[in-house]
């Protein structure tokens, strides 16, 4: 049984070897990446039960990718390697200042094999979450119609439908994302949203103005991530602002938002207080931000207790 199952595209992640523009710098380190699997990695690491629906490339990159998710814990049993569809690639740009520009290689992706009739409803009757992103409709018009096949098994078998909207305007224009977008709101129960992504979808970019526009639509749990400027949340007539956590060094910025999704969800399987939920998320958004890597800076529950100083740390 999974407490969280997540639909995506993983896809191989070169990270740069050195700092400044893409075009100067010469060599690169395979890493794996993708959305919705860093929020399967990071709500495994916090010990919760994590499975991904998906689609790979046979080739060496889908299998190490494979590979890769199942050492993490990962529950891969609803994804398959998938012939003449070549696995996704990203690289990134990572400047001094940690902000990151994304390069993607994915027109033939291996997610335009899967349809939704290949959604297996066993597979969601054992969980309590679907999480899913505004990444995966953004691939193609396919993708839209496994979304709302898995919206319906979800609703269905009474998950708990997260969802945060990830705009990649290199995939799609803000017209087409706000258009997608805006109409798989109405469905979901949890959302976790940058507010400059809710400016795009509803026009609101003010945290406490998205709560009411949502809240209207039928949305209970809302997160609104603002950065380094901390979060937002709602719940149950109650709003917090949770203060951003001080990160030790900013160096990717990839990844911190998968991060925090993971911990508000962990928070809510674990019936927290909105306030502690959301201080939680923050924390590990915060060091999620010191590592390189699109996943490599997820924590598992210890480290955040650690760093929330709930528990000492011996170092030697």
């Amino acid at each position: 049984m999974n407490d969280v199952i997540t639909i995506g595209e993983a896809m191989i992640a070169f990270s740069p070897q050195s700092t400044g523009p893409m075009k100067f710098v010469n060599m690169f380190e395979k890493k794996v990446g993708g959305a919705e699997l860093n929020l399967a990695i990071g709500c495994s690491r916090l010990g919760l039960k994590a499975g991904y629906i998906s689609r790979l490339g046979n080739d060496e990159f889908g299998k190490y990718i494979y590979n890769f998710a199942r050492g993490e814990g990962i529950d891969m049993s609803q994804v398959k390697l998938v012939d003449g569809y070549p696995t996704s690639l990203n690289f990134k740009e990572i400047m001094e200042d940690g902000n990151v520009r994304t390069f993607y290689y994915r027109d033939k992706s291996p997610t335009l094999a899967m349809k939704p009739e290949d959604l297996y409803e066993e597979y969601f009757k054992t969980a309590k979450i679907l999480h899913i992103t505004g990444i995966y409709p953004a691939i193609g018009k396919i993708n839209i119609d496994v979304i709302y096949k898995a919206i319906e098994l979800a609703k269905k078998n009474n998950l708990l439908i997260s969802f945060d909207p990830n705009i990649r305007l290199r995939m799609w224009s803000k017209k087409e994302a706000s258009q997608v977008l805006a109409e798989i709101l109405p469905h979901v129960d949890i959302l976790l949203a940058g507010d400059e992504e809710m400016d795009i979808i509803i026009g609101e970019k003010n945290p406490k103005a998205i709560i009411e526009k949502t809240k209207k639509m039928g949305v209970t749990y809302i997160a609104v991530k603002q950065g380094e400027n901390g979060s937002v949340g709602y719940y149950k007539g109650e709003i917090v602002e949770a203060p951003p956590v001080k990160s030790n060094k900013v160096v990717d910025t990839v990844g911190a938002g998968d991060g925090f999704n993971a911990g508000v969800l962990y928070g809510i399987l674990n019936k927290w207080p909105l306030e502690k939920t959301l201080h939680f998320a923050n924390t590990i958004g915060s060091m999620v931000v010191s590592v390189v890597g699109d996943n490599e800076g997820l924590p598992y529950y210890e480290d955040v207790q650690g760093k929330l100083g709930e528990i000492e740390r011996i170092e030697r």
